[in-house]
């Protein structure tokens, strides 16, 4: 029986994220310290008293999840997995928890990921949506059919729902078209900037240098990464996807299919929340689901 440790990504935080846990574990603990140490400011404080408002802010955000995300899986007793996955930021978590890369060097990874899409947010305004109760393929070539303005597909989340992302006026656009086609919902998201598009061009290019300059060893188990849905396990071929990640979208329903369709009868999920065991469920009906 094999199992697939999944990790989420933005969106999953919640106020009082980790204290439970740095509160009972002496390691657990150790390394909540190191984060505020490598990230230059008291993390812990926002994780554990913050508000939501403030737990929004990319900078917090993608480094919480990713802290509490590789916490749970490192001081996890029975943590033997035979593949991995993450969730768009999920990926570094996997990736770390893995042993393809140091806590450190993952958290420096994801705090200059963050810095860098906020950086791309902030050059043309810009959004996402989430289109719900159409076929891919509907939604791929109304974005298709929209070239004066960008806007592509972004998240395959699970059947029936997939998240646009690109310029405002290109979301706008496609939201109307995709409802007369027959979406159920199109619902712009609240939302700094278009993730996982063309727009986020300069924070690739930003991430690439430190992700090349990145310490990687070969991960235990297969990683399914994001822009192709299929395990790797060859560092070189593992930094490329990564880096492609940005500007691409995220096949999470592809990577679970592939997950079962290669053995995987038990997903974990290692992270806040229960986003990503919602998604399996409804990708894999027959898996078993838990969390840490």
């Amino acid at each position: 029986m094999k199992t697939a440790y999944v990790f989420p990504g933005q969106g999953s935080q919640f106020k009082g994220m980790g204290l439970d846990l740095y509160q009972s574990s002496d390691s657990a603990k150790a390394l909540f310290e190191k984060a505020n140490e490598i990230l230059g400011f008291q993390i812990t404080k926002v994780m554990f008293e913050g508000t939501d408002e403030e737990l929004k802010q990319t900078n917090v955000t993608q480094p919480a999840i990713f802290i509490h995300s590789v916490i749970l899986a490192k001081i996890a007793p029975d943590f033997a997995p035979n593949m991995v996955a993450g969730h768009s930021l999920g990926e570094f978590s996997a990736l770390v928890a893995a042993g393809a890369l140091s806590f450190e060097d993952g958290l420096s990874l994801v705090a200059k990921r963050a810095a860098a899409m906020q950086k791309a947010c902030e050059i043309r305004p810009s959004t996402m949506a989430a289109i719900l109760g159409l076929a891919d393929n509907v939604i791929e070539e109304i974005c298709a059919g929209i070239t004066d303005e960008i806007v592509v597909p972004a998240n395959y989340n699970c059947p029936g729902q997939v998240v646009i992302s690109g310029t405002i006026e290109g979301v706008e656009r496609a939201c109307e078209l995709l409802k007369a086609a027959g979406a159920k919902r199109a619902l712009v998201l609240p939302v700094g900037g278009a993730f996982h598009s063309p727009l986020m061009e300069p924070a690739r290019e930003e991430l690439a240098a430190a992700i090349h300059a990145a310490q990687f060893e070969q991960p235990i188990c297969p990683v399914y990464q994001n822009v192709n849905a299929k395990p790797a396990t060859e560092v070189a071929v593992i930094k490329e996807n990564l880096i492609s990640q940005l500007t691409a979208p995220v096949r999470w329903t592809q990577s679970v299919e592939q997950m079962v369709a290669d053995g995987a009868e038990i997903f974990i999920e290692s992270g806040p929340g229960k986003v990503l065991q919602g998604l399996v469920k409804k990708i894999a009906s027959n898996v078993a689901l838990k969390s840490i």
